[in-house]
């Protein structure tokens, strides 16, 4: 069975579906996460660098959260969302835990268009 593609909307009007060609890219980041590399380091291509200070708030979140992280399944595509801000997309991706499946909480990311595709940003992790 092969899944629809979701393609990336100029909407700024309404929250989308995360574009197909982001997920991968979105679910590396979780999953450096997952590994406790909060800041990136082993790099993700197109991916901006964390700063220490904001690698350090993720981590301190996800554990006040008081839940292990996991890595994304294919049904967090059904509830995350993409809007198109005028100059970039805000992208709102629900995370996982082990104990509770979907969690409160969210990876807000930032996308924009570049010549060689998407560049994406880490804003902040949390419970909106």
């Amino acid at each position: 069975m092969t899944s629809v593609q979701q393609p990336a909307l100029k909407d700024e009007d309404a929250e989308h579906p995360v574009p197909s060609a982001w997920r991968p890219t979105l679910s590396a980041i979780v999953k450096a996460f997952v590994q406790g590399d909060y800041a990136l380091k082993q790099g993700i291509p197109s991916v901006a660098p964390v700063s220490a200070e904001k690698a350090r708030h993720i981590q301190r979140y996800i554990a006040k959260y008081g839940e292990t992280l996991s890595e994304l399944p294919e049904e967090t595509w059904a509830t995350s969302v993409a809007q198109w801000s005028g100059r970039r997309w805000d992208v709102l991706v629900d995370l996982w835990t082990v104990e509770s499946g979907c969690s409160d909480m969210v990876l807000h990311a930032l996308v924009s268009e570049t010549d060689a595709g998407f560049s994406f940003e880490i804003h902040l992790v949390y419970v909106p």
